[in-house]
């Protein structure tokens, strides 16, 4: 059961379904650019886009601190969509994945890591219409900035809901943006949902990396 707090209140969540879509550009340059970069480090090109990977809800953690094995993983920021009570919930979180293991496999990859949330939820509804000018931003370790940009950038998150199939007790990572410098490791991370009219959604986490033994 995880502990979120909306507008009206404290909601607590069983999610029994974790889904991470991948690949949700809006703008296949854009798309392109970040299968690119994930070549480059050995990630095998997706076989379609978006494509929707179901890792275990076990996953899904609200720690300020994750452990993960080795120096290969990074995080990344992404709106987080969740149904429950009956309606669906925007929030933030951190898609922490095994970069090494991306080479082998992507779904593999997925499966390896955290996957942290934020503790706030707004519900989506009321956001429907203006959710394109919506923000992302994520600066890692001292203050350095990693990713920035508009949900403009991301598919529609209706789009990315029906096509995924969200049913009650789902949460599902809605994908992210290009990394500024190159997709890389970091110790600390810092997101935010910026939404112009003044509210926003923050998240803030260590990683420490465990060493692998032989």
């Amino acid at each position: 059961m995880l502990d979120f707090q909306t507008p009206d209140g404290p909601l607590a969540v069983a999610i029994e379904r974790l889904i991470v879509a991948g690949w949700t550009g809006r703008d296949d340059a854009s798309v392109q650019h970040h299968i690119e970069e994930l070549a480059a480090i050995g990630v095998p090109r997706p076989s379609k886009v978006p494509l929707f990977y179901e890792v275990s809800p076990t996953l899904a953690t609200q720690a300020d601190r994750i452990a993960v094995l080795g120096q290969e993983t990074s995080g990344e920021v992404e709106p987080l969509v969740i149904n429950a009570g009956g309606m669906l919930w925007l929030g933030l979180a951190s898609d922490h994945t095994d970069r090494g293991l991306e080479a082998v496999s992507v779904a593999h990859a997925k499966q390896a890591c955290p996957k942290v949330l934020g503790r706030a939820l707004w519900p989506l509804a009321p956001l429907e219409d203006r959710l394109d000018q919506l923000a992302l931003r994520s600066v890692i370790d001292d203050d350095v900035l990693y990713q920035e940009g508009l949900l403009a950038a991301i598919l529609p998150l209706r789009s990315l809901i029906d096509a995924a199939g969200l049913p009650e007790g789902a949460a599902m990572l809605c994908g992210t943006l290009p990394a500024i410098g190159g997709v890389r490791s970091a110790t600390r991370y810092r997101m935010s949902l910026i939404d112009a009219e003044g509210a926003a959604i923050q998240l803030e986490y260590r990683c420490e990396a465990l060493p692998v033994i032989a």
